[in-house]
């Protein structure tokens, strides 16, 4: 029993060696399958990269010259807190009084200041050549007067004799002659009498209107020279009501209208308003500020309201129109002329002249070149010219955000945003295309595809290449 069981044992002892080739093979091909696929790996993570880098370092130089640009869109919006426009404050009439009569000033009776009414003396003027003409007037009308009735007599006479026979028609003609000509030579006499009469009136000046003086340039004893209009004798203002002129540009022309109400605060520092009521407009826009004039009247009857102060009238939000805004960093300063860089659909820039409205401090008003639809490039260089290709970025993160972020810095390189998309591991953002574009080593790893993670050599594989 016991031989048969030896026997039995020490047959299995070959079958156990036997054995032992066989696994010892199968384990050769585990380690050979293992090792060939982490060879494998390692190829695709080292070599890959190198060879993206090689074809993007041999691309097409042109391709690789076009810039990035970062665009921004027009703003369409209306002023929050609407709009203060300078103004300009003036009596609802005034006149320069001058001299008609020429003589010297006898008196003055008002001095600036004084609030006179219709009619009322200011001033007179002695007038000695003036009388001394008027009585030579009379005479002479008064010579003409008899001469014509003598005329008129001696005429009467001689047109009987001519009926009777006695005197021939010649000499009947010639007395009628005489007596047209002395009325005429009356009538003549009789004009000159009263236009030296009514000289003599101006010797008063009076105000043409209720108001008050504010300019007085004579004195007692000056030469007073007729219709000198280089010396203003008196200047008179009429204050109640007032006046009030400001210019409103061409976009906001159209909302003002007759009988509308704005608010006027007089002088810069005053926060007292007055209600100004819209009289009239002139209906027409200016072609050198392109804007319409607009009058107000302003009532003063408390004569708080100083005639050509300084003052301000705003507009309310519902007087105003659209406002299109850009930012500062858009305009390129060239010559005269602020101009722009527009990129179209195909990527192609033009150069476009704009005209700038009010200045908000980072933005400005455009009010010509460009529509709320056009891609404005943000920061344009000086040496951006029409037909430029540019690469439009994504988003104009570059201008809102530093320059040290991740995200601008992705967009801001567009080779780095070529790679990175399609990447799976993160050691493909963080071999070539660092080397070809530093900014781009901000992007984290773990913004990528956790599970890269898993070949913790494949960061250091490409250097064994």
């Amino acid at each position: 029993m016991s031989a048969t069981s030896y026997t039995g044992g020490v047959g299995l002892i070959p079958d156990e060696h036997k054995a032992d080739p066989v696994q010892s093979r199968q384990r050769f091909r585990r380690i050979i399958i293992i090792g060939g696929a982490l060879f494998l790996i390692a190829l695709v993570v080292g070599f890959i990269p190198q060879w993206r880098q090689r074809q993007t370092a041999t691309a097409d130089p042109n391709q690789l010259a076009i810039p990035t640009e970062g665009v921004v869109t027009p703003t369409l919006s209306t002023p929050g807190s609407g709009l203060d426009l300078p103004a300009e404050v003036k009596p609802w009439q005034e006149a320069s009084i001058f001299a008609r009569a020429n003589g010297f000033l006898k008196s003055w009776l008002v001095d600036i200041g004084a609030h006179v009414g219709k009619d009322q003396l200011l001033a007179e003027i002695d007038t000695p050549d003036l009388a001394q003409q008027l009585q030579q007037a009379r005479s002479q009308a008064t010579l003409a007067q008899k001469n014509l009735e003598q005329a008129k007599s001696t005429n009467d006479k001689w047109q009987q004799l001519f009926k009777q026979g006695v005197v021939s028609e010649l000499d009947a003609e010639n007395t009628a002659t005489a007596l047209a000509t002395s009325q005429a030579n009356t009538e003549a006499f009789a004009a000159n009498l009263r236009f030296l009469e009514q000289e003599l009136a101006f010797q008063r000046v009076t105000a043409p209107f209720a108001g008050t003086i504010t300019i007085r340039n004579v004195n007692v004893g000056d030469l007073i020279n007729a219709n000198n209009t280089s010396m203003e004798m008196f200047h008179i203002q009429q204050t109640d009501p007032l006046r009030v002129y400001f210019r409103v540009p061409q976009p906001e022309a159209p909302n003002i209208a007759a009988g509308q109400t704005f608010n006027v605060q007089i002088g810069a520092q005053s926060a007292k308003t007055y209600p100004g009521k819209v009289v009239t407009t002139s209906e027409a826009v200016s072609p050198d500020s392109r804007t319409m004039l607009v009058q107000l009247e302003v009532d003063n009857s408390k004569n708080e309201i100083l005639p050509g102060s300084y003052a301000t009238v705003r507009l309310p939000e519902s007087a105003l129109g659209k406002l299109l805004i850009l930012p500062d960093n858009t305009l390129i300063f060239r010559g005269k002329n602020l101009q722009v860089g527009v990129v179209d659909a195909k990527g192609v820039v033009q150069v476009r002249d704009v005209k700038v409205g009010r200045d908000f401090g980072i933005q400005s008003e455009i009010l010509s070149g460009v529509t709320e639809s056009d891609k404005v490039i943000v920061n344009p260089s000086d040496s951006l010219t029409t037909g430029t290709v540019v690469h439009v970025a994504a988003t104009p993160a570059p201008v809102a955000t530093p320059a040290g972020s991740a995200k601008p810095a992705a967009l801001a390189t567009p080779m780095a945003s070529a790679t990175a998309a399609p990447s799976a591991a993160p050691a493909i953002s963080a071999g070539p295309a660092a080397s070809a574009a530093p900014r781009a080593s901000a992007i984290p790893s773990a913004s990528v595809t956790p599970a890269a993670s898993a070949a913790p050599d494949a960061s250091a594989t490409p250097g064994s290449f």
